[in-house]
């Protein structure tokens, strides 16, 4: 069994707890084990932390690091923001003297020290990755397979790129979270602009909701001409912004889709056998029950 600090992020055990506590059930029976990263505090959020005070983000994600650091364990994590933060730190202070020095003053004042002695992975390539879990693997999991259901799915922007700094392969078409949805029985579907950004990142939902809003509403366009029943993601700030965003677009816009939205360890979960119950489902600001018809 193979141990992770897991840091759960802001949204999920807020928001979206399905997405918690199917994390670690779910993750368990693969052969991962979540521990809890005690004392976390925010990633801290890159859109408004790292644009106003980048010495506030850097020693905060730093302090995150340091606790997993005394566990000595690495972190997984299953946000894409969360990813963002928490791993360019982690890869920018192991790679800057002068900027890890830095930090480390500010962090004397709590008797933290950052040494770089782990690394930090988003739970979703920790699934995929043959080495560690794999689609196979995933597929030997089902209990209750998704079949019938046409599935489409949103990567996040903060995950894959820039693609300098990460290990994903292409970020133009990629297909791995694809391969993930089939191992879970469903059909996954190909829509027009997959990769476009969700509308929340980056600050933008929370200076210019109408704006992002525009954004979420043409992937919603484009899902709908694609005929899915559902829309899976490995961010819960994406969640909500496809989940929460559609009761805001009903709101503003007066156009409704009605599209359930589901992170993938609750889709794995509920595939495994766990109950929309235990999945918090009833919490989504969009029914899952049409989807859950299909399935259950």
């Amino acid at each position: 069994m193979r141990e992770y600090a897991f840091f759960l992020g802001c949204i999920a055990p807020n928001r979206y707890p399905g997405a918690e506590s199917a994390s670690y059930k779910a993750s368990e029976k693969l052969g991962i084990k979540l521990l809890d990263l005690e004392g976390a505090s925010c990633c801290p959020a890159p859109g408004a932390f790292g644009s106003i005070d980048l010495n506030v983000f850097y020693a905060m994600a730093a302090r995150n690091l340091v606790l997993a650091e005394q566990m000595k364990k690495d972190i997984a994590l299953v946000c894409n923001g969360c990813y963002k933060s928490i791993w360019e730190v982690n890869h920018k202070l192991k790679h800057n003297k002068e900027l890890r020095d830095g930090v480390n003053e500010v962090l004397k004042g709590i008797d933290m020290e950052f040494k770089g002695t782990i690394d930090v992975w988003h739970l979703a390539e920790l699934l995929y990755d043959p080495a560690i879990v794999g689609v196979q693997k995933i597929r030997d999991s089902v209990k209750v397979p998704l079949t019938g259901t046409r599935i489409a799915v949103h990567y996040g922007c903060h995950l894959m790129k820039p693609r300098k700094e990460r290990h994903f392969g292409t970020t133009e078409h990629p297909t791995w979270m694809e391969e993930m949805v089939a191992a879970l029985g469903a059909e996954p579907v190909e829509y027009r602009n997959k990769m476009l950004c969700c509308g929340a990142g980056g600050g933008v939902r929370g200076y210019d909701l109408v704006h992002s809003l525009d954004i979420t509403n043409e992937k919603l366009i484009n899902l709908k001409e694609a005929k899915v029943d559902a829309l899976t993601e490995i961010c819960p700030f994406c969640q909500l912004q496809f989940d929460r965003g559609q009761i805001e677009i009903q709101e503003k816009f007066g156009v409704s889709y009605n599209l359930p939205v589901l992170h993938y360890c609750e889709l794995l979960g509920l595939a495994q056998g766990m109950t929309p119950q235990e999945l918090a489902l009833d919490l989504h600001g969009i029914s899952c029950e049409p989807f859950l018809q299909k399935v259950l």
